[in-house]
């Protein structure tokens, strides 16, 4: 993970430490949160935000629900919400795309989510690492079938200075009808690989469990938690990737 830094005991920044995804959750949890700035190109307001606890200092990105653009296609108040669920989906399943996120009810604008800020060159998003890595992707398709992805825009997609992929903005996911848009349609009816299937039954079975499916009902509704594991459970039975059946299924902007 990238941008996480602790300062020194003369006050100078050391270089990024390497934290784990746990400490990171931590210090999102229960770090005091400072506002930096907001970030620019979003329909709602975002953003960018220093969190620290006990030395560590975590950058994030902070979407306080109170800055929300009202949908009609979505609950008022629900977008921070939704991508706490993605983080949460995505580390159930091992698919390990979206960066750490939490909720906070005490950040300084109002509760909102707060998810570990990746830094990235925003020249790279999908259309041109599509090109470079297309084997990288299949498992993010899939993803995005299960959390009914409403937005997955190419800049959406992201590569950090290691060369690592992540997904981000997931606020439009999870609604109970179908809403898929996205710019990923390379694998359209393409048989699912061995390892997309066996995230999908790591995911299955988290939510058959009943606590993944509880927290998603708190977290959203009752009946988007039962829409998402009847996604998964007919991803799995399909084994393909779906096709698109009509014109809406793009983004705008796909960029």
């Amino acid at each position: 993970m990238s941008g996480l830094e602790r300062p020194s005991a003369d006050g100078v920044t050391s270089p990024p430490l390497a934290l784990k995804a746990s400490e990171v959750l931590g210090v999102l949890e229960s770090g005091q949160v400072e506002v930096l700035g907001r970030l620019p190109y979003s329909s709602n307001y975002v953003f960018l935000v220093q969190v620290g606890l006990g030395g560590a200092l975590v950058p994030a990105v902070y979407k306080p629900r109170r800055g929300e653009r009202p949908l009609w296609d979505f609950p008022p108040g629900t977008l921070a919400a939704r991508e706490v669920a993605a983080y949460l989906v995505g580390d159930a399943g091992g698919f390990g795309f979206v960066p750490p996120t939490v909720l906070r009810g005490d950040a300084p604008l109002g509760a909102g989510s707060l998810q570990l800020f990746i830094e990235h060159d925003p020249n790279r998003h999908y259309f041109v690492l599509v090109e470079e890595r297309e084997a990288d992707f299949p498992s993010l398709a899939a993803f995005d079938v299960v959390i009914n992805n409403a937005d997955r825009k190419a800049g959406h997609v992201i590569e950090d200075a290691a060369g690592e992929l992540w997904a981000v903005d997931h606020g439009l996911a999870f609604n109970a009808d179908d809403k898929l848009r996205t710019v990923i349609w390379e694998f359209a009816g393409d048989p699912l690989q061995n390892d997309v299937k066996d995230k999908l039954l790591a995911l299955r079975h988290a939510l058959l469990a009943g606590g993944l499916r509880d927290r998603l009902a708190e977290l959203l509704s009752v009946g988007e938690a039962a829409a998402t594991l009847a996604r998964t459970e007919a991803l799995l039975a399909d084994a393909r990737f779906p096709v698109p059946e009509s014109q809406y299924r793009l983004p705008w902007p796909l960029i």
